[in-house]
């Protein structure tokens, strides 16, 4: 890791917090913005307020990665502590940055805004800067001795960030004739090949669809070199978010058996493909081009105006190529990683091939769902 800027003097905002595991709500002293105005830093928890969605979330550019039905998930399957950061002006809410506390004796203790999220950025609308949010965020992280604070997206000048990640949205708007003439002529064809190989598709809200795209996940896992997540983060899923008409499972068939399945989130009018899988041996018909269009016909037809493909990894070149022939905006995604004890920002180490990946490739599926198990919590 390389240092690359030292921490400026910040003045402690946080009069007082509660241990990692008492009251949810902590509030700081005034800070000070702009020599006149007055800041309330808030650390609250989604969890305790049935109206979160719709009294913090959704505010400016508030994503499904906002909600308490993600906040819910990852507490529960993973046991992360919620500490989102809510700041006020004249009591009226500006900003929220969402931060989790990860606990692990095998990595240490740390803050991720947040743990398995492709993005999370501040949740406002008067603009607030992520540099500006971290002071009280720094200030929570040396009282409770987190090693690191990582913040996934925003924009900090002058800083590198510690990696970074393309992501590729989907302009839905002007219904479903709209979308399909944005589609790159290849992504089409691929389109119709698969229809005229009869592959079937539906949409789902059941837990058997869910678990269903489970099986394809595990095998799409192994052949990445990597466990799959634990069972019960997909039934999480399904109770917090899918059962509550948020979300949808999206099932290919083909000769009865399934081929190809995606996991859709919805958040307003903004909706996210989080999760893809198929079985490689019927990559020829085209089936991740078929989920991906019935998603996205579904959604245009239900009057969703974008689609987010999620991250992807730098060289991941054949995955990016896949998103962008989707007609999508490509942007980039910053993440941040601030080092407490060194007092600066830093980098990592450009990502490899690791000989752990073609160990878990040789790996029988039920082995890798019991590592899966064992090693997520530990990895947010």
């Amino acid at each position: 890791m390389n240092n690359l800027i030292d921490r400026s003097e910040k003045q402690s905002i946080l009069e007082k917090a509660g241990a990692p595991c008492g009251p949810p709500t902590e509030r700081s002293a005034p800070l000070e913005r702009d020599g006149s105005m007055t800041l309330d830093c808030t650390i609250m928890n989604p969890l305790d307020h049935q109206g979160w969605n719709d009294e913090f979330a959704v505010r400016g550019g508030g994503s499904f990665f906002h909600s308490r039905e993600w906040a819910e998930v990852l507490a529960e399957t993973y046991g992360y502590k919620p500490v989102y950061i809510a700041f006020r002006e004249a009591q009226s809410l500006i900003d929220v940055l969402p931060l989790m506390e990860v606990r692990s004796p095998l990595t240490g203790r740390r803050g991720v805004s947040l743990p398995f999220t492709d993005y999370c950025a501040l949740s406002g609308d008067k603009g607030r800067s992520l540099r500006a949010a971290l002071g009280p965020v720094l200030d929570y992280a040396r009282k409770w001795g987190w090693k690191y604070v990582e913040l996934r997206c925003g924009d900090l000048a002058d800083v590198q960030p510690s990696t970074f990640f393309y992501r590729h949205t989907l302009d839905l708007t002007g219904g479903e004739d709209a979308v399909w003439s944005r589609f790159k002529s290849n992504t089409r064809r691929n389109i119709k090949k698969g229809q005229r190989q009869g592959v079937e598709l539906a949409s789902f809200e059941t837990r058997d669809a869910i678990d269903t795209y489970y099986d394809l996940h595990c095998l799409t896992r192994k052949r990445h070199g990597l466990p799959p997540q634990p069972h019960s983060f997909f039934r999480k899923i399904f109770e917090h978010v899918i059962s509550k008409g948020k979300g949808f499972v999206v099932l290919a068939h083909h000769e009865d058996r399934p081929v190809a399945g995606g996991v859709y989130f919805r958040f307003g009018r903004k909706a996210l493909y989080k999760f893809g899988a198929s079985d490689m041996a019927c990559q020829a018909i085209r089936p991740n081009n078929l989920v991906m269009w019935e998603a996205i016909r579904r959604l245009a037809n239900e009057g969703c105006e974008e689609l987010c493909f999620g991250r992807t990894e730098e060289e991941n070149k054949g995955l990016r190529q896949f998103k962008r022939a989707w007609g999508t905006e490509e942007t980039i995604l910053n993440y941040y990683r601030y080092d407490v004890a060194a007092e600066c920002f830093v980098t990592e180490s450009a990502p490899v091939k690791k000989l752990h990946h073609r160990i878990f490739g040789m790996m029988p599926v039920p082995v890798l769902k019991i590592l899966g198990s064992l090693l997520y919590k530990h990895m947010g």
